[in-house]
């Protein structure tokens, strides 16, 4: 079973946010790095963004698939994680402690319509 964190919020397209005040941390979870494979590149978007819930923001490409990110809320890019245009394979090593995008949320509310660990650990095991 792969890895699930209690106190993040997680969307069914696997990524998770991580809450830090107004900010959210967009990453891909455990489950969904394990079914990627080893992870080659990530296409990340650029500082001052504005990405929206439920659309893609960016991609990232393993030795066997591509897969596209969708951005489980609305918000402004402030920060990407630039480690990961070097080494795209942390993602693999820990996909909780790489997150890919920091985002200010416009609409935290939107955080009511992601899971949380226990509803999404269900989710994948269906």
């Amino acid at each position: 079973m792969a890895k699930v964190i209690e106190g993040l919020y997680y969307s069914e397209s696997h990524e998770y946010v991580r809450v830090e005040g107004k900010f959210g941390y967009i990453g891909i979870t455990d489950y969904a790095q394990h079914e990627l494979g080893n992870v080659v590149y990530v296409d990340m978007p650029e500082v001052d963004d504005e990405v929206e819930a439920g659309e893609e923001f960016g991609a990232v490409e393993s030795v066997k698939a591509a897969s596209d990110l969708n951005s489980p809320v609305s918000g402004t890019v402030v920060e990407v994680n630039e480690a990961l245009e070097d080494s795209p394979e942390l993602l693999n090593q820990d996909a909780f402690a790489n997150w890919i995008i920091k985002v200010e949320m416009s609409n935290q509310s939107e955080l009511l319509d992601l899971m949380d660990a226990s509803e999404y650990k269900e989710f994948c095991e269906k």
